[in-house]
This record gives structure tokens, C-alpha cells and sequence, in this order.
């Protein structure tokens, strides 16, 4: 029985991504902390502290399949501790000499935060290689679309020129230091945990340091040199990166959201030939993407808060901070790879309306050319006299319906210091330094995607 809307069958698409899900599902997840007990004893019986044939023992029962999973969740509610059952099924299964071996002096946290930190390295190979395909997307779109024209808006208003290519540019960009971020966070939260009791390792007396390292290493995990059982910054850290993510994307969405407006008309998500956008009003296509990355990140968001009032743990163990990570990482892992799978199919298929955007830049009727007057205006005048006088002369034409060279030109207060070639070239329609900086920034993004590995970690 499905009693969350994020396991329905009918709306679970919504909510994470069948790729995603194998890492995080009851059965991935139990194999995986069975894993890491059977790489545990490997590294013990290297070292001697348990005996070699019990490990391999150990490792050969280590299979989610061969265990009563009924047996595991009564025993776990029976005992009311988080592993216990499962330690029991498991010894269930091995002949009677490996089953004392079993979680030998190890915590429910060893287990799970080293199940963690195997699970942020599967999730991190996921949004980075969705992440580049958004930016090999958008980089197609600055590039396409360096020159073409359309309003920039401040505060939801037309304010002045730009391209379409310096907006496409500036969210490559943007993503591009998500990548970066991934990058650089991977040698700090890709380390197991080995922390017995209180973290000093006492059931292992000196070994315990070692221990570590080869029980890491096993896992293809680094040493973290120091326990960090009550230190949840690793989580925190790599839950926020993913709420940036998924929060850029929203921005995106956002932005298409906005411009897909019946009035604006400059951008529309792309639409199968089966998608229905409204069952009452069939003339209308949603934006149904574009809108599902706001609530995406909202959900991330939200998740990501609570991984990070973890960090707030009280002694040498807290299971207040790490129990409330149980449910909220696999949430915030769910949900931003579902928003990247969307962003994917909405960046790639982005219809660019140029029409609509030169006809809105021509609905200004050259009034998105006001901070090219001013700049032409203030040398002589000083720019915040001139900006107050230019104030005064548009707001007067706007109120008479006049276009901007007819409301520059009939401006007995403007004539002293602008002439008509003046007042010409300063509405001469020009992006600033867009193109140029669209050209900059693809330069140095393909370049460092030339760095990049396809695959990471």
C-alpha cells in the first residue's frame, strides 16, 4: 500500500527518477549497508582481528536476496534498534562460527553514514553528467542566439537591449559553478565512517586507525582521518549544492514560465503531440515543465533545511541529527535529479520565438534605448541632473502616446544639449557588450568542458 504521493505509481514520475530510486529503494539500500558489513569484516580479517573464514562468510550471505525481510522488520520493531534486525537476519543465513563476527564492534552509524556517503558519489555522477548536458544545451542557445535582440527586464519591466544569448549565457554560467562546486566537494564527502561508540575507535584499541583506512579503501571511500559522527557538515554541505542546482533550474524554469506568457510569447517549453495543457480550456499549452522546477526546488529546498539544522548535534553522537537525515537526503537526491531530468528535455527543446522578441523590443517603441540617452546626456549635464531631466522629458512623451526619438526631439529643455545626429546615434538600438560577453563566457565554459571528465566521480 502507497501512502505517499511520492511512491504512487500514477504520480511517482513527478517526484524522482527510476535511476535515482535504484540507489535509495528498500532492497538497493539494505544491500548496500549489507555491503558495507561484508567489506568491514574483509578489512578485520586482513588485520586479524576476525577470523578469515567468517568473513568470507560474511560476504557470501551478504546478499539482500537471501533474507527474510519479514523476519528483518519484525525483529527491527521488536528491538526498537535500527540495525539490529538486520544484523540478525544476516546471521540467520551464516554457519554458526561467522555470526558472532557479524558488525563486529561497529555503530548503526558506521553503517549508515558510510551507506551515505557511497550513495552522495552515485547521486553525484548522475547531476553531473545531467548538469553538463544542460550546459552543452545552453551553450548552443548563447551561441545560436548571441544577436538576437530582446528586452531585459528590472523588476519584471522592459528596461534596455540585451540578447537572448547573453540570458542563455549567463544561466551556462551559473551552472558551470554548480559543476565546479561538485568538483571541489567530492574529496570531502565522498569518506566513510568508523567510529565505534563514541567515535574513538575503542573496541579496537590502536588498530582502530588503520582499520579504518583499509575498511575505507575496501569501499572506494576515503579515510576522513578523524570521526565525524556528531560533524554532519558533509551531508549538509553536499544537500545544499543540490538545492543550489535545483534552484538554478527553477530559475530557468522561472524564466520560461514568465516568457511563455500569452502577452510576452518569447519562449515556449516544448510539448509532445499527447500532452494536454488544460481539459477545459483546449486552446492553452502549460508550461507544465517549467512550472514543476519551481515546485522541485521548494520540495529541495525545504528538505536541504533540515539536513542542515543537523549540523547542530550535541555531544559525541546525536540520533536527532542523523535519524532526520534518513528521510530528507534520499528526498533532496530525488527530487533534484527528477528537476534535472526535466531541465534536459526543457533546455534541449526550447522554442526560441525571435519574432515575438523583436516585436516586443518594437512595442518600446525606443524606450529601451533610455540608458543609451542618458550615457549620451550625462557628460554634459552630470549624470544625475541628466537622469532627472530625461525622467521628466519620457514620462511626458509616454503620457502623449509619443515614440522615444519623438519625445527626445520635442523636448524644448533637451534642445541646448542634444542635437538631432545625437539624439539619432544614442537610439541607434545596441545590446551593450552583450555579444561580447556571451563570447567570453562560451570560451571559457568550452574550455573547461574540455577539462571535464565525462563521467565523475
Amino acid at each position: 500500500m502507497v501512502s505517499r504521493l511520492t511512491d504512487s505509481e500514477l504520480y511517482g514520475h513527478l517526484w524522482g527518477t527510476p535511476e535515482a530510486r535504484a540507489i535509495f529503494e528498500e532492497r538497493a539500500r539494505l544491500q548496500s549497508w549489507l555491503d558495507v558489513l561484508a567489506a568491514l569484516a574483509a578489512a578485520q580479517a586482513e588485520m586479524g582481528i576476525v577470523p578469515a573464514e567468517a568473513a568470507v562468510a560474511i560476504e557470501r550471505g551478504a546478499r539482500v536476496e537471501l533474507l527474510d525481510l519479514g523476519f528483518v522488520a519484525e525483529e527491527t520493531r521488536r528491538t526498537g534498534h535500527s540495525t539490529l534486525g538486520l544484523i540478525r537476519g544476516l546471521e540467520r543465513v551464516l554457519p554458526e562460527e561467522a555470526r558472532g563476527w557479524v558488525y563486529h564492534g561497529a555503530t548503526v552509524q558506521d553503517v549508515t553514514d558510510t551507506w551515505a556517503a557511497l550513495a552522495m558519489r552515485r547521486v553525484s555522477r548522475i547531476v553531473w553528467r545531467d548538469l553538463r548536458a544542460v550546459e552543452g544545451s545552453l551553450l548552443d542557445l548563447a551561441a545560436r542566439h548571441r544577436d538576437t535582440p530582446m528586452a531585459g527586464r528590472t523588476h519584471g519591466q522592459p528596461g534596455a537591449l540585451i540578447t537572448f544569448g547573453f540570458k542563455a549565457a549567463g544561466w551556462a554560467d551559473e551552472v558551470r559553478r554548480h559543476l565546479d562546486r561538485l568538483r571541489e566537494g567530492g574529496p570531502r564527502w565522498f569518506v566513510g565512517q568508523l567510529g565505534g561508540a563514541v567515535g574513538t575507535l575503542g573496541f579496537f584499541g590502536e588498530q582502530g586507525p588503520e582499520l579504518r583506512r583499509r575498511f575505507c579503501a575496501r569501499l572506494g571511500l576515503s579515510d576522513p582521518g578523524i570521526s565525524w559522527t556528531s560533524a554532519r557538515d558533509r551531508l549538509a554541505e553536499f544537500a545544499l549544492v543540490l538545492a543550489m542546482v535545483a534552484q538554478t533550474l527553477a530559475r530557468i524554469g522561472n524564466e520560461v514560465y514568465q516568457l511563455q506568457r500569452e502577452e510576452i510569447g518569447e519562449l515556449v517549453e516544448p510539448a509532445s503531440p499527447e500532452q494536454v495543457g488544460s481539459i477545459t480550456m483546449p486552446h492553452k499549452r502549460n508550461p507544465e515543465r517549467a512550472e514543476h522546477l519551481v515546485t522541485l526546488a521548494r520540495l529541495v529546498r525545504a528538505q536541504a533545511a533540515v539536513i542542515l539544522e543537523g549540523m547542530v548535534a550535541e555531544h559525541e553522537r546525536d540520533g536527532r541529527a542523523w535519524k532526520a537525515e534518513w528521510p530528507a537526503f534520499p528526498e533532496v537526491c530525488l527530487l533534484t535529479a527528477t528537476a534535472l531530468d526535466l531541465a534536459r528535455d526543457l533546455v534541449e527543446g526550447l522554442e526560441v520565438r525571435v519574432e515575438a522578441m523583436a516585436a516586443g523590443v518594437e512595442r518600446r517603441r525606443g524606450y529601451l534605448a533610455s540608458e543609451q540617452v542618458l550615457a549620451a546626456l550625462a557628460p554634459k549635464l552630470g549624470k544625475h541632473r541628466a537622469q532627472a531631466l530625461l525622467q521628466e522629458v519620457l514620462a511626458r512623451g509616454r503620457r502623449e502616446g509619443l515614440a522615444m526619438d519623438e519625445a527626445l526631439r520635442s523636448a524644448p529643455e533637451l534642445a541646448a544639449h542634444l542635437d538631432a545626429g545625437e539624439i539619432r546615434r544614442a537610439l541607434e538600438p545596441r545590446p551593450g557588450s552583450a555579444p561580447q560577453q556571451v563570447d567570453e563566457a562560451l570560451a571559457r565554459i568550452r574550455a573547461a568542458r574540455e577539462r571535464d571528465p565525462e563521467t565523475w566521480p
